[in-house]
């Protein structure tokens, strides 16, 4: 057997296991290989995995903070003032006793996108504007469903950014949809059996093109109103669809440039080949199923289950003399394209075989027995069979050995063979292989082996390792350019040496997908009407039928009217057009305004599970398109599990849509539906559906997690934990705006903090400061969830907790409270504006009560919080005359009296709990908390 390659990082590894169909071992030269996991160990490793499911799934699994979180149903306050689409949200109505998410978000995001908040041009009217942009594209989201928590998470991320920097820089956030070739025709092909009975055969390659326009319509616009709903400011008026003619104009011209220059070129090679979508796969599309012995598995087009995990031997009979050799494999029916059989050169048992020949026990030929390193002794029976037409090392092998290849599966069928098994599927033929061999009295054995078998993620088919004329990517070159480039820095660094290991080992890459939806590869197979070699392949390329025709006539030196033409029929990769994003979003081939000021783009922020299969491509194509660097930063956040670390998918019942946790939604409709995100753990905690918590909510939850890291397990429970922040806030808020009775505009409120200031009026605005600097700091690293906790603390304990029971004396009195009137005003302002990233609707929502107060409303364009400068320290120390040392550390010291008498206490009395040598802040009086700052 060959034994696996060293050396590679994790990801090539993996991606060269998948090449391999994980059927063989495979040797790196005189490299050690790394050690096999035995039967029994992955057994064991199935066996706890299925006891933590059950756990999991178990009402015992219940920790103590889920069942101390109890819910009950809040009341919905509905916005009851009918406002039309793009008109500006009332605020003057009377203050909400309690929040209520479908109150907060009505009306704000057609309000910003109809005045153009979300474009770059609103930048010419901000009279804070500087002279610097910032651009990003949305990862463009599949459009063969609807999002999920995971598109949640980006959505989060990148919109805190955007908005960070959307006050005061030229802000671009450019939204799009991917065409998604496979995974889309292979839904609508199952949606028109479902509802018509047809098969896309049955239609014209027009009429299916038709259905999935159809489908991509309906989807398009409802992950597009998923994104609105995420508040996300994105810039409509650029969204950008893979499959626009614009878009595909930019494909075409980059596929017709890489074909000019020599790095796309056709050619015969092994393909990851889906037999059930009858098309080849990228290496995304390929998952490694861990079999631990004999697995029956259900395989698309097969009755009965299949039989996986065992490895059968048998005896080629050597040619000319007595004797025979022995060889070992997972693919019984590939023997019907044995070439050769391979030992290593030092093994002891095959020393007098080498340069024999073996005859093939089905078909008339002789299989010479070859010796390579490449062969494992400790393996199977120390010999192996080549078969170069299906398996990925043997290809290497034949190229080594001038071996020939032949092919011996065709779709799903063996075929080209003198055997009974013609026109036999390839699983079903392993059995009569078996059978024959055992009859001719060759068959040695079957035994469990423990394997990695390559299933297709669409459609659950086992990949066949096919050879087929396809196109191909040369990325050797291209990648090589992108880690020698240096200019790109991957955040958090630790990717960086996988990323360059990666690039370093890349294959080349095949772009060819025999499918319908999709961009139709524009290269022409050229006949000459005078030729009679028909066996031959001409072809040609362009960016239309009359420009490949120009060329094939000046290439094959003829007039054009002697030539015919003919389209591939197949399809790019959806990769390579989704490689393209970052510069054909703006215009590009064309210079466009936007191209020249927005490209290459600030950042791209992503998942880590597309480092390679989408970074990695878009790297490559835009600097050998551009020039340059589509992006000099690259932010990876971590993937969205459950709050049991499992990865969420339907069959676990995990899967939960965002805006079911937005507005809520009962059990019972959620179990009628296809996503049955209530299942199992869900139900307990929950046993009447998803409580509403609102869009604010569930983005703060998510951008409070670490995402530069480990994976993020994420529970309903901690985004309703923020829905009850959101409600502390709404009641801060009031409790401000109370402080302020009619009539308005107020002009107590003072633009500037210029009054002398108590000590506690001191502390609070340096905890201010403290927090807007922790922001500045959080947002330059990109550590959102360093920002938001910096907020919920400052929100939550100095200023409700402690500052807010320490004033409430003061306000009831007649004297003194103008200036703690301020104070209060103005930490509440500019925390709204530092929240505001975060959570846009409610914080606009409350920041536009606030601003009535001083008569700043209106319809300008400085009338919305997403258009305010964001909050520097700098600017808060020159207007407010505070400095970092101003604020005093308090101390705060054993007291036994309620928070009440604590309160009052400080505002006048004398604390008679003072700990012994110790003297309490503010001259004897006592403060709020038994805690220290």
């Amino acid at each position: 057997m060959w034994r696996s390659a060293c050396g590679l990082s994790v990801r090539a590894a993996e991606r060269a296991i998948h090449r391999k169909c994980s059927h063989r071992l495979y040797a790196h030269n005189a490299e050690k290989p790394p050690p096999q996991s035995s039967p029994r160990t992955q057994a064991e490793k199935e066996r706890r995995r299925r006891d933590k499911e059950e756990a999991i799934l178990s009402s015992q699994h219940n920790n103590v903070e889920d069942q101390g979180m109890k819910w009950s149903e809040k009341e919905r306050i509905a916005y009851s003032v009918s406002t039309p689409p793009g008109e500006k949200k009332d605020t003057t109505l009377p203050f909400p006793s309690s929040y209520s998410p479908e109150y907060v978000e009505t009306s704000w995001y057609p309000w910003w996108e109809k005045e153009g908040f979300f474009t770059p041009e609103i930048n010419d009217r901000l009279p804070h504007a500087v002279n610097r942009s910032f651009s990003m594209c949305i990862p463009p989201p599949n459009v063969t469903g609807t999002l999920h928590l995971g598109h949640a998470l980006t959505v989060a991320i990148e919109d805190a950014l955007v908005r960070w920097r959307m006050q005061g820089y030229k802000v671009v956030w450019v939204p799009g949809c991917d065409h998604a070739g496979i995974a889309t025709q292979t839904v609508v092909e199952r949606r028109l059996f479902r509802e018509r009975g047809k098969r896309r055969q049955d239609l014209s390659r027009e009429e299916f093109l038709k259905e999935v326009w159809t489908w991509k319509k309906e989807k398009g616009e409802e992950i597009y109103h998923q994104l609105r709903k995420l508040g996300a400011s994105l810039d409509w008026s650029r969204a950008c669809f893979t499959m626009d003619p614009g878009f595909s104009s930019a494909v075409t011209e980059a596929f017709v440039r890489l074909c000019d220059s020599g790095l796309i070129y056709r050619s015969e090679g092994l393909v990851n080949w889906s037999c059930a979508l009858e098309s080849a796969i990228s290496d995304i599309e390929v998952d490694s199923k861990q079999l631990s012995g004999r697995t029956l598995l259900s395989v698309p087009g097969y009755q009965n289950r299949v039989e996986f995990g065992t490895m059968v031997t048998f005896s080629y009979p050597i040619d000319g003399q007595d004797g025979e050799v022995a060889v070992s494999t997972t693919r019984p029916e590939t023997m019907l394209g044995d070439v050769a059989i391979a030992v290593h050169p030092e093994d002891p048992r095959y020393q007098a075989v080498h340069g024999k020949q073996c005859r093939h026990p089905f078909a008339d030929r002789l299989l010479p027995i070859i010796t390579d390193t490449l062969v494992d002794m400790e393996l199977g029976t120390g010999a192996v069979k080549v078969t170069p037409a299906h398996d990925h090392t043997d290809f290497l092998l034949s190229q080594r050995h001038s071996l020939p290849r032949l092919t011996v599966i065709g779709g799903d069928e063996i075929s080209n063979l003198s055997l009974p098994s013609q026109g036999v599927k390839r699983f079903d033929a392993r059995e009569q292989v078996i059978d024959a061999l055992t009859e001719k009295m060759l068959f040695r054995g079957k035994r469990d082996h423990a394997m990695s078998l390559p299933v297709c993620s669409r459609s659950g088919d086992v990949i066949e390792p096919l050879l087929k004329k396809q196109w191909f990517v040369r990325c050797g070159e291209m990648a090589q350019r992108a880690v020698d480039e240096g200019q790109l820095e991957i955040i958090p660094h630790f990717y960086n040496k996988t990323w360059c290991s990666w690039l370093s080992n890349i294959s080349d890459w095949c772009i060819s997908r025999q499918l319908w939806w999709g961009h139709q590869i524009p290269a022409y197979r050229v006949t000459l009407s005078d030729s009679t070699d028909t066996q031959e392949e001409l072809w040609v390329w362009g960016r239309s039928e009359e420009e490949a025709r120009e060329r094939a006539a000046g290439k094959y030196g003829v007039t054009a009217d002697a030539i015919t033409l003919t389209q591939d029929p197949d399809v790019l990769d959806t990769w390579f057009s989704s490689g393209l994003f970052p510069f054909a979003m703006l215009g590009w081939p064309q210079q466009t305004s936007d191209l020249r000021q927005f490209y290459p783009n600030t950042i791209l922020e992503t998942g880590s599970d597309l480092i390679f299969f989408w970074v990695a491509r878009m790297v490559m194509l835009g600097t050998e398109l551009t020039g340059q660097l589509p992006f000099k930063q690259v932010l990876l956040h971590s993937l969205v599990r459950d709050k049991h670390g499992r990865k969420m998918s339907k069959s676990l019942g995990n899967v939960i849509d965002p805006l079911d946790v937005i507005s809520g939604i009962s059990l019972e409709v959620h179990t009628r539906s296809d996503l049955s995100s209530l299942a199992g753990i869900q139900r307990t905690y929950f046993p009447k559906g998803i409580p509403e918590c609102g869009t604010d909510a569930l983005r703060f939850a998510l951008c409070s997690y670490k995402a530069q890291g480990e994976d993020i397990s994420l529970s309903v429970s901690q985004v309703l934990s923020c829905r009850h922040f959101c409600n502390k806030m709404w009641q801060t808020v009031r409790f401000t705006l109370g402080e302020f009775p009619p009539p308005f505009p107020c002009k107590k409120i003072p633009c500037c903090l210029t009054s002398p200031l108590n000590s506690m009026d001191q502390w609070v605005c340096s905890r201010l400061y403290s927090t807007v600097l922790q922001c500045e700091q959080g947002f330059e690293r990109y550590e959102l969830h360093s920002v938001t906790a910096a907020l919920h603390s400052f929100w939550l304990h100095s200023l409700c907790d402690i500052y807010l029971e320490c004033i409430k004396p003061v306000l009831s009195q007649d004297s003194g409270k103008q200036v703690v009137r301020a104070v209060l005003y103005h930490c509440v302002s500019v925390s709204l504006a530092l929240l505001s990233p975060f959570m846009p609707f409610l914080t606009e929502e409350l920041w536009q009560r606030l601003y009535l107060l001083k008569g700043e409303g209106g319809d300008s364009a400085g009338a919305s919080l997403c258009l305010q400068p964001y909050p520097q320290s700098s600017q808060l120390v020159r207007e407010s005359g505070l400095f970092a040392g101003h604020g005093r550390t308090l101390t705060f010291l054993s007291c036994r009296k309620s928070r009440t008498e604590r309160a009052a206490c400080h505002a006048g009395g004398s604390c008679q709990d003072e700990p012994a040598g110790r003297v309490p802040h503010e001259g004897g009086r006592c403060l709020p908390f038994n805690t220290q700052r």
